[in-house]
């Protein structure tokens, strides 16, 4: 289809009368916060989306932005859609990818920051602080191939076949078709996540054939490609550059939205893992 974008969202909006068989989409309102769930039922309709079989949850909100006066409900909120993705018993291990020096690249190391790690609060130490209800949560931010010579995943691979976790959840960047939906939208699926894919970068995917347990991957859209815009502006390809066609477009206030986004996706994930804290007390061992 030649759509420059991880959103299955986008991929299903362009299909239009081509959607095949196979695809089941629901959207709903909840508040203010609009949710498109799009299940993927059949290897036919995944070969034509180009995208893996699974459930894509979908949740427009503006607040990613900056400050909510929603916020608990809101986090809340992804909290209770990331929920049914996750094993019910088990380590959960949280991995965020991207490159912490480049800002729109930012969202899954700066996720880790405020993901509360769980797994070393075990025996007396867990019951002295009055943590022992908690469920254990691994987290690491483990850079990129630059950075480290490595693929991520042989480095997720090698912890995990340490610390044996039931799942993982990867957070990351993603690149959008729509530059609306920047900033705006949060993606969740239980297909794992090919890094790099949506700007020319394509990694080794993470997913349970390259990890050997469930991935549940989520994403913020922070850039979008440039030859989509100048598209968009010309209605042509005949005019745009060729060094256009490799560049990336993110909005001018990236920082307020990685730092926004990471906190939002952080507390909803907390939520999830460890429903009996209140979003109040999840910031406060957050912080």
């Amino acid at each position: 289809m030649g759509i420059r974008t991880d959103l299955m969202i986008e991929h299903t909006a362009f299909a239009k009368e081509i959607t095949p068989d196979g695809i089941t989409r629901n959207v709903i309102q909840k508040g203010h916060v609009t949710v498109t769930r799009i299940v993927v039922e059949t290897e036919q309709a995944a070969q034509r989306l180009e995208k893996p079989q699974g459930r894509y949850l979908t949740l427009e909100m503006d607040s990613l932005k900056g400050y909510s006066g929603q916020f608990e409900q809101e986090v809340e909120l992804i909290g209770k859609e990331i929920s049914p993705l996750l094993p019910k018993e088990g380590l959960i291990f949280v991995v965020g990818l991207g490159n912490s020096e480049i800002t729109p690249d930012d969202i899954g190391p700066h996720t880790c920051r405020y993901v509360l790690a769980t797994r070393h609060l075990i025996n007396g130490i867990a019951e002295q602080t009055g943590l022992d209800m908690l469920r254990p949560v691994a987290v690491a931010a483990p850079g990129v191939l630059g950075q480290t010579g490595m693929e991520t995943v042989e480095i997720v691979a090698g912890i995990c076949q340490k610390i044996k976790p039931a799942a993982v959840v990867v957070v990351d960047a993603l690149a959008a078709r729509d530059i609306n939906r920047l900033g705006r939208t949060i993606q969740i699926s239980d297909t794992g996540i090919v890094p790099g894919s949506g700007v020319q970068n394509r990694r080794k995917e993470l997913s349970v054939h390259t990890l050997g347990v469930p991935v549940i991957a989520i994403g913020v859209p922070t850039v979008v490609d440039m030859a989509t815009i100048a598209s968009d502006l010309l209605q042509t390809n005949n005019q745009i550059p060729d060094r256009a066609k490799t560049m990336m477009v993110t909005p001018r206030e990236i920082d307020q939205i990685v730092a926004q986004s990471s906190k939002m996706l952080a507390m909803g994930l907390n939520c999830a893992l460890q429903p009996e804290l209140s979003v109040s007390e999840l910031m406060g061992l957050t912080a």
